[in-house]
């Protein structure tokens, strides 16, 4: 048996009915987690979406292959965000 964990998304309102499925704390992740002894499928309504890890994990790829030799690239989180450039501003 291998000690393979699947962490799962688990609201604070709904970690007793976690639990009584069989998902453990991990305190060190401060995360629930699935152990490898149980079948993944009773916990699909927490699993992190896969499409959110793909995306993220291609963000890291472009922010990490960024070789302009002008840092890292960022990404804003405010949907009004108009990016400035310093030579003119958007405003006018």
């Amino acid at each position: 048996m291998s000690d393979s964990k699947t962490y799962l998304t688990v609201p604070y309102a709904q970690k007793d009915e976690a639990k009584s499925l069989g998902a453990r704390w991990d305190p060190a992740n401060k995360k629930w987690y699935v152990p490898s002894n149980i079948d993944i499928n009773l916990f699909s309504a927490w699993l992190p979406s896969v499409t959110n890890n793909a995306n993220c994990t291609a963000n890291k790829l472009k922010a990490s292959s960024n070789d302009s030799g002008q840092g890292a690239v960022t990404y804003p989180t405010d949907k009004g965000f108009i990016a400035y450039s310093g030579e003119a501003p958007p405003w006018n």
